[in-house]
């Protein structure tokens, strides 16, 4: 007798847009919580749309990656909204110049954000603490967050004493996670935590503000987490007994990705893969807490590289490429047992592309999450395409593209002959605005979520791409400009919510 799938969640259709808050508009270096976030909220509610997708909103390290995270648990203090600071009057008009944009075009400048953020957020934070307007909830803030709060402000603080080296690399006294808590008794040091606790309390006040505000207008969250966590992170450092490393804190075997569509030499993460038998050991606690946690700020999970639970690619440390690695037994189902014993509710969509095997398909029908298809993928003249919309079960969430993708008209422009000539005959239509012909035909497809990037409700080439897999510098920069949101919702937003009226998306 067939099994019940584990959760069983998605049952309405609907659609969604995937747009990092980083990539909002607005008068400062970078996106994020502020006004402009609210707007958003409001544009795509008058689009019928039932979701917004966010990439992972963790603090930023290595190559600016939202996937290289210093912190599962913290948020990108780049994404503070500088408007209510402002108005509070913990920072100044002047002192901001700094950070504000010179173009209303601009990307987003990390490197000059790099130079003024830190000290303009510390500025503030301090005239924010000083004025103690937020005492009780400050301090209910961080009894709710001491299983990881404490841990985060003392990793970023000692981020500062040891600049630009990573945590394996600092003095012997502080690498080790227990002896370095007792070793800095200093008032400067507790006071330096203080301020990034409260840094914290302000990143969550605006964000849970802003997502009240979204579910409010009928906007879900769908949250990103990415499967493998930043060697040089909190997680690791804090808690090394749950990753595959030496005595000295380096990974021994590292997580990547066999070749396939976006590299042929496969890709090497660098991320320390984990101590599985641990985990199991003491009941995925570790995850679930994780998990529970993601819970507070989405109202979905999308887990990055679920495939790596079933098997995952294992790189030796010292390998020369990604090749060299060898596929193992990850968790399975057992995982997801343990997670439904104590998230029962949790909603979750699990991102099952590339190598796919009967194997992961099992699993995931096992779960009775929604896995994901991509139309980008589709056009390979096989009627018997996964990605091909006829072939596409309800349960599953269809993008366009992702954020890993070329936009649909960059990718259109260097598709192949053959792809364009699939595209054509099998959407009968010319090809002329196939950005639009492809967000169609995600709205008619039998996948109760579609998603759509912002950059193909724009109808933007591959200069609006996010992100280039493989390649380590210039990614995660694309902004929108407000123009651009304006003229998308006069010509737009109509013909959306006609698409959802049709397609059954209201």
């Amino acid at each position: 007798m067939k099994k019940e799938p584990l959760f069983d969640w998605l049952r309405e259709r609907g659609a969604g847009v995937l747009m990092h808050p980083t990539s909002l508009p607005g008068r400062y270096l970078i996106g994020g919580f502020g006004k402009e976030a609210y707007q958003f909220v409001d544009l795509i509610a008058s689009c019928n749309f039932k979701y917004w997708q966010v990439l992972p909103l963790g603090p930023t390290g290595f190559g600016d990656s939202p996937y290289q995270s210093y912190s599962s648990y913290a948020l990108n203090p780049y994404l503070i909204s500088w408007d209510e600071m402002l108005e509070n009057g913990w920072i100044t008009e002047r002192e901001l110049l700094p950070l504000m944009t010179r173009h209303p075009s601009a990307r987003v400048d990390f490197e000059e954000l790099k130079r003024h953020h830190h000290f303009l957020i510390q500025l503030s934070v301090r005239n924010a603490i000083e004025s103690s307007s937020f005492e009780a909830e400050f301090a209910q803030f961080k009894k709710e967050n001491r299983e990881w709060l404490p841990d985060y402000s003392h990793f970023m603080a000692l981020k500062e004493k040891f600049p630009d080296k990573t945590w394996n690399k600092w003095s012997k006294v502080y690498r080790d996670y227990k002896t370095s808590s007792t070793a800095l008794l200093d008032v400067e040091f507790d006071k330096r935590k203080d301020e990034l606790e409260f840094e914290q309390f302000m990143l969550y006040r605006q964000w849970l503000r802003l997502k009240e505000y979204a579910n409010e207008r009928g906007i879900q969250i769908i949250g990103d987490i990415p499967i493998y966590v930043a060697p040089d992170s909190v997680d690791v450092w804090s808690n090394r007994e749950q990753f595959q490393l030496t005595t000295t804190g380096k990974a021994s075997r590292l997580a990547g990705v066999p070749p396939d569509y976006f590299n042929e030499d496969g890709q090497f993460w660098g991320n320390p893969l984990y101590n599985w038998k641990h985990h199991e050991e003491t009941g995925f606690s570790w995850w679930i807490n994780r998990l529970k946690h993601m819970l507070k700020l989405c109202d979905i999970i999308r887990i990055d590289h679920f495939r790596g639970l079933e098997k995952y690619w294992s790189i030796p440390a010292k390998a020369p490429s990604a090749k060299e690695g060898a596929w193992k037994k990850g968790p399975a189902l057992s995982f997801f047992e343990a997670v439904k014993k104590k998230l029962p509710e949790a909603k979750m969509i699990l991102e099952d592309l590339g190598e796919i095997t009967p194997e992961v398909i099992r699993l995931k029908d096992e779960t009775g999450c929604p896995g994901l298809a991509v139309l980008q993928f589709a056009f390979s003249g096989d009627s018997s395409n996964l990605y091909l919309p006829h072939n596409i079960s309800a349960d599953t969430v269809i993008y366009t593209g992702t954020h890993d993708n070329d936009t649909s008209l960059g990718w259109y422009h260097s598709a192949t002959e053959h792809e364009k000539d699939h595209l054509r005959k099998y959407l009968q239509v010319s090809g002329d605005e196939v950005g639009w012909d492809l967000i169609r035909a995600a709205y008619h497809s039998n996948a109760r979520i579609c998603i759509i990037p912002l950059q193909d409700l724009l109808s933007l080439g591959n200069e609006a791409r996010m992100n280039v897999p493989g390649v380590a510098n210039g990614n995660w920069s694309w902004r929108v400009t407000e123009q651009q949101l304006h003229n998308f919702g006069v010509n737009s937003a109509a013909y959306l919510r006609e698409l959802s009226g049709i397609y059954g998306r209201s």
